[in-house]
């Protein structure tokens, strides 16, 4: 994960945009993003796109609605459900009728919510029967 860094003077206009790994190494960051065919460096418009859906499809995140999240807790929970079932169970034009998961190799298939459900996807190791 990468994180981007604006410079901008007293005015708001931007002098210099600098970037660096949050986790991992700046350079297979980059290579990541070229992979995927997004771009070629680290940048802002990746987050921004990803905050517009959140907010497009989480309605507890929409400013000035009553469907609030009044705990941290159940908006993580929430926030989990809709990471999972949008990247496991949605297939994109654009990933060429694939799900995210299916891209990056994390999953063979499309999934159904039902398997969602019934695959044990936020148990820890201790709690893991195998």
């Amino acid at each position: 994960m990468g994180v981007v860094k604006k410079l901008r003077d007293h005015r708001g206009n931007l002098l210099k945009v600098s970037s660096k790994a949050l986790f991992g190494k700046k350079r297979e960051i980059e290579k990541r993003i070229q992979k995927l065919g997004i771009g070629r460096k680290t940048n802002t418009s990746h987050m921004e796109r990803l905050n517009g859906t959140i907010r497009g499809q989480q309605a507890r995140l929409i400013r000035r609605t009553r469907s609030g999240s009044h705990l941290e807790d159940v908006l993580q929970h929430s926030i989990w459900l809709w990471r999972d079932l949008y990247n496991r169970t949605r297939v994109y034009y654009s990933l060429l009728n694939e799900t995210p998961a299916m891209a990056l190799g994390l999953a063979e298939e499309v999934w159904t919510v039902l398997k969602y459900v019934l695959y044990p996807a936020h148990v820890s190791d201790l709690q893991c029967l195998e």
